[in-house]
């Protein structure tokens, strides 16, 4: 019942199996792109002026949390008198 089951005439398998080799894909060549050094200028400017719109809310933020913990001082002294 548990005894396997070997065919009538046994194949060695082969020793070495022949695979063709598949020719190498040819590189397509990529298209050339031409940046002008207008459209680098208008990145970098765009750059500059995003990175300073940031640093200015950066400070208004900074400085309204400086002002609220100051005012906030300032009424609580108040209030205990």
């Amino acid at each position: 019942m548990f005894l396997p089951k070997y065919p009538d005439n046994p194949t060695p398998p082969p020793a070495h199996t022949h695979t063709t080799a598949e020719p190498t894909p040819m590189r397509r060549p990529v298209p050339q792109v031409s940046v002008s050094t207008g459209a680098v200028a208008a990145v970098l400017v765009g750059g500059v002026v995003l990175t300073a719109l940031l640093a200015a809310v950066a400070v208004t933020a900074i400085s309204m949390a400086v002002a609220a913990v100051v005012l906030r001082s300032m009424l609580r002294d108040q209030h205990r008198r």
